[in-house]
């Protein structure tokens, strides 16, 4: 073990304890961060393992992936959905490191799969995960790339490859002022692929071994049909347009009211004439929800939460989205959207669901965890860029306003999204080569 990853191993051994409570802080509004809290830490129980191995008896085509949140594990539905097919008999073992990941990832769950939390990254977690598992691959997806992790692997055979990856330029420097860490770690990856050709020029610059360049598997995933359809039901009953700041992020909500309020006191303001519009504000993460709320209504703003919606929406100066797994819902509640992490130095959320849905985005600044997205959209009309919020309130009134604009950047949305799928097939693939060309592991698992 070099200087570098021993210091580090020590300093992740010495903040278990502080991970613990960080849990079970989290805990008191996500619960789910309370359970099996042990799995974080490598230790799992024997009925878990039993219950994995019960059908055949051996874990030779025990497939791991790891989907670390919720984009991530959304992302893997569509992959899961080809490697099954490439991989007839396949198990699961799907990890995760968030809450919502968790919930989102029991969906794609079948008879003899087995779902727990990722190891912690100790050499002591990741190797008792190892032991009581060895998969034959392991597959994380886009950046959770881990030292300790990539080390256990390779020292206990198993290949462990980077699908989906994606690094930006903060991301690369970030790196490589840690290259006596990430360097190793990248490096001894048994195979990336990238979404771009620019990810792979980065990941390159680390050691990593870039096998291809297959694109975003956000792309292969459709909008669920109902949801979406309800949507626009929703939209057609309002009687006036919806714009939606979507997957806001901390402080995107306060500048989004500064804004609203300066419209809304004087109409000829650059924000747009806010009384014409019906406001939809969906946050990023769950745990804000509340805190959202109080935001507003501090403000003298009614708020309708979508908890609280029956048949239709409920009359409000802003309606809230406080819900998980609905966002073709809101989508296709929406005229357009301004995309949250955007306009906040947080580098964007993904684009690529609402472009599927048919609903034209507007980004901030700060779109450097999707740039290449961020720019085909741009270019494909899908998307237009704005320097700030007040720009972006302002454009997206107007787009609404005029229903031959909105309705042909909606149709260049959809035509966006359909032009980049195939990555799913291309990735389920290439791990299924790999699969069939690593040995079966000897024996059973150990506990």
């Amino acid at each position: 073990m070099s200087a570098a990853r021993a210091l580090y191993s020590l300093l992740t051994w010495c903040a278990q304890p502080l991970l613990r409570r960080k849990l079970r802080r989290r805990a008191v509004a996500e619960p789910a961060y309370a359970q099996a809290m042990d799995e974080r830490f490598g230790r799992y129980p024997a009925a878990a393992i039993d219950r994995l191995l019960a059908p055949g008896g051996s874990a030779g085509r025990l497939v791991w992936l790891h989907a670390v949140s919720l984009g991530e594990t959304r992302a893997a539905a569509v992959l899961l959905e080809r490697l099954r097919e490439q991989l007839p008999g396949m198990r699961l073992l799907l990890t995760h490191g968030t809450a919502t990941g968790r919930a989102e990832g029991e969906k794609l769950l079948r008879s003899g799969d087995l779902q727990v939390w990722q190891p912690w990254d100790t050499p002591g977690a990741v190797a008792r995960f190892l032991r009581s598992f060895r998969p034959a691959v392991g597959v994380l997806l886009d950046t959770e790339v881990w030292p300790n992790l990539v080390a256990g692997c390779r020292r206990h055979g198993v290949p462990l490859v980077l699908a989906n990856a994606r690094l930006s330029e903060k991301s690369l420097r970030r790196a490589q002022r840690l290259a006596a860490l990430a360097r190793p770690a990248y490096g001894a990856l048994s195979a990336v692929w990238a979404q771009t050709g620019e990810d792979a020029a980065r990941l390159r610059c680390l050691g990593a071994e870039v096998r291809g360049v297959l694109g975003n598997l956000k792309f292969d995933l459709l909008p669920n049909a109902e949801q979406l359809a309800q949507g626009r039901a929703w939209r057609a009953q309002t009687g006036r347009p919806v714009l939606m700041l979507a997957s806001s992020r901390e402080g995107e909500e306060a500048l989004w009211l500064e804004h609203f309020q300066k419209a809304r006191a004087h109409p000829a303001a650059d924000a747009g004439q806010a009384a014409d519009v019906q406001w939809l504000i969906v946050p990023r993460h769950p745990q804000r929800f509340d805190a959202v709320q109080q935001l507003f209504e501090r403000a003298g703003l009614s708020v309708s939460r979508r908890s609280a919606w029956a048949a239709l929406p409920e009359p409000a100066d802003l309606w809230l989205g406080d819900s998980l797994g609905e966002m073709a819902l809101y989508y296709g509640l929406a005229d357009a959207a301004l995309l949250g992490g955007s306009f906040a130095p947080l580098g964007g959320q993904n684009l690529i669901e609402a472009a599927a849905c048919g609903c034209p985005v507007l980004l901030g600044p700060h779109t450097f965890n999707f740039a290449q997205a961020a720019e085909l959209a741009c270019a494909a009309g899908a998307a237009q860029r704005v320097a700030h919020m007040a720009a972006g309130m302002a454009l997206a009134t107007q787009w609404v306003h005029d229903a031959a604009q909105q309705g042909a950047a909606s149709a260049r949305a959809t035509r966006f999204a359909g032009a980049h799928r195939g990555a799913a097939q291309a990735t389920a693939q290439a791990i299924a080569a790999i699969v069939q060309s690593a040995p079966a592991p000897p024996g059973k698992p150990m506990r």
